[in-house]
């Protein structure tokens, strides 16, 4: 029979790489209560409705890249390529537009039919921090500053760049876009195939293009500043100063852009030169009339979205597994007791393990081999005397415990 294997572009998480992902969700999640930001989960599956409607039906997410089906009701359903839809979606479903803001963090497997590289697989996994209802600018520098923080919490900040950006209001971008028109136009010739057809549809995606070709004509195209009306200035202005008061050191990157219409004001990338090409850590901006499009009122967002497997890649070394604490019972006699033993010491936190089987020789070269910090020895006359011997195995020094004392000299 065939051995199977794990479906391309996915991975079990075992060992090192679990213990890998959990540290980058744990400090994640750790770090976004301590922010003011509370937890929520949507369902790994979504009506299709969610995801065309809020990325696009021309969007190569849409064409090329969800995972849709018809479930035997008939219905379409896609298992979500993103967090953020979802999460505009649940603001609405739960009659949440009444209480804003909202400030969400969440976490979990997101699917993407894409050819399998580094540190990107079909399924991965993602972090994702939104404010709901507010049109401030510090909603936005305190979204930018807590993926900040995660970064550094986690020890991956260091060696990345966090680049900001302004799309401005709808009066900048109209005005803006007139003149990037104009801009690519008088290159239209010299343009990509894909560029070529983004000019008449939404030009300011040229910018973002990876063709060598567009990118020689892309350095000599217009900046957004210009045309920015004042409230705009005003807005990007306040960002900047927030930023700096939380501490976030920051470059301006005229060239970071959003393709869709929803996104306004601020835009940013952290970004790191130690992945390659995937070296975007987390990324986002200033959104509207995503709540809309799922049927709620009129509601401004911000948020960003960060890929689990590029923070694993950039931790320094894998999380130690924690020593244990090894029981050992010498003799039959001492297994039951040794069970109340291992039990009292798992209640107080204290990791503690004991082999199934075998005489106290081999216990004991189990407990060596397991990594053990210490082992707790019991014979039919430590019980019979409710005590233990307890064995340092780094030191070597073995002296009697009271049973009951055992976890607050273990802890």
């Amino acid at each position: 029979m065939d051995k199977l294997q794990p479906v391309r572009g996915t991975r079990d998480l075992i060992g090192d790489d679990m213990r890998r992902h959990r540290h980058v969700v744990e400090t994640a999640r750790r770090v976004a209560a301590l922010w003011g930001f509370e937890e929520w989960t949507t369902p790994i599956i979504e009506d299709t409705r969610v995801f065309a409607r809020t990325l696009g039906d021309t969007s190569d997410v849409v064409m090329k890249e969800m995972y849709s089906f018809t479930d035997r009701g008939g219905e379409s359903l896609t298992l979500r390529p993103e967090y953020t839809a979802g999460l505009c979606r649940a603001l609405v479903t739960n009659g949440l537009t009444q209480s804003l803001p909202q400030k969400v963090f969440a976490t979990g497997p997101m699917f993407r039919y894409e050819r399998p590289q580094k540190g990107r697989y079909r399924q991965f996994h993602q972090l994702d921090a939104e404010v709901m209802g507010s049109a401030e600018p510090l909603a936005d520098a305190e979204v930018i500053a807590l993926g900040y923080e995660i970064c550094r919490a986690l020890g991956i900040a260091d060696g990345a760049v966090m680049e900001i950006n302004t799309l401005g209001d709808a009066d900048s971008r109209a005005a803006y876009r007139e003149a990037l028109v104009a801009h690519f136009t008088t290159h239209q010739a010299h343009l990509s195939e894909d560029s070529q057809a983004r000019l008449a549809r939404n030009p300011l995606r040229i910018l973002d293009s990876k063709d060598e070709g567009d990118r020689r004509i892309v350095a000599d195209a217009p900046t957004i500043k210009p045309y920015l009306t004042d409230s705009a200035a005003a807005f990007y202005a306040a960002l900047q100063a927030a930023l700096e008061r939380f501490g976030v050191p920051y470059v301006e990157n005229p060239r970071i852009v959003r393709g869709l219409d929803y996104y306004s004001h601020t835009a940013f990338e952290f970004v790191t030169t130690k992945l390659g090409a995937q070296g975007t850590l987390f990324g986002g901006g200033r959104y509207e009339g995503m709540v809309e499009e799922m049927g709620g009122p009129h509601v401004p967002c911000v948020g960003w979205g960060a890929g689990v497997e590029r923070f694993e890649m950039m931790l320094a070394e894998t999380p130690p597994v924690p020593a244990p604490v090894v029981v050992v019972p010498a003799g039959e006699e001492a297994e039951g007791p040794a069970l109340s033993v291992l039990l009292d010491l798992r209640r107080a936190g204290i990791r503690a393990e004991m082999a199934y089987r075998g005489n106290l020789k081999r216990r004991m070269e189990r407990a060596n081999k397991a990594g053990a910090r210490a082992t707790v020895i019991l014979g039919s006359d430590e019980i019979a005397r409710g005590v233990a011997q307890l064995k340092d195995l780094a030191s070597g020094e073995q002296v009697e415990v009271p049973l009951a004392a055992l976890p607050s000299k273990l802890g």
